[in-house]
């Protein structure tokens, strides 16, 4: 983990924020998320320089499809206002997600599809 993300995990571990329980470094389909929480179907992202607007927007698509909600924060972020960063996920745990039987399975590279900025299937 860089920095950040320890400085990040130390308020989301033992279910600090709302009671919400979080795991670090997780697969999910295609990815590994820094950090999700299954019962809120939230991922949360740590952003730092080696991130691209192109590949995240691709991740993030996925990861929607698949019923998550996915926010960033970006490592400076983390480190000038780690409290607001705490406001803000307890905030959006706090709004209701719509259930994941409605969402249409994301595309699966192991079933031949592939993610071209739009959802194919």
């Amino acid at each position: 983990m860089t920095d950040a993300e320890r400085r990040f995990w130390s308020i989301l571990r033992g279910a600090q924020i709302t009671g919400a329980k979080f795991r670090r470094q997780q697969p999910i389909g295609p990815y590994i998320v820094d950090f999700v929480c299954q019962s809120h179907r939230l991922v949360v992202e740590v952003d730092g320089g080696q991130h691209s607007a192109g590949a995240d927007a691709d991740r993030t698509a996925w990861l929607n499809a698949a019923g998550y909600r996915v926010i960033r924060f970006w490592n400076n972020e983390i480190t000038s206002n780690l409290d607001g960063v705490a406001a803000e996920i307890a905030r959006v745990l706090a709004t209701p997600h719509p259930p994941t039987a409605a969402r249409r399975a994301p595309p699966s590279p192991s079933r031949g599809e592939g993610f071209d900025g739009a959802l194919n299937g």
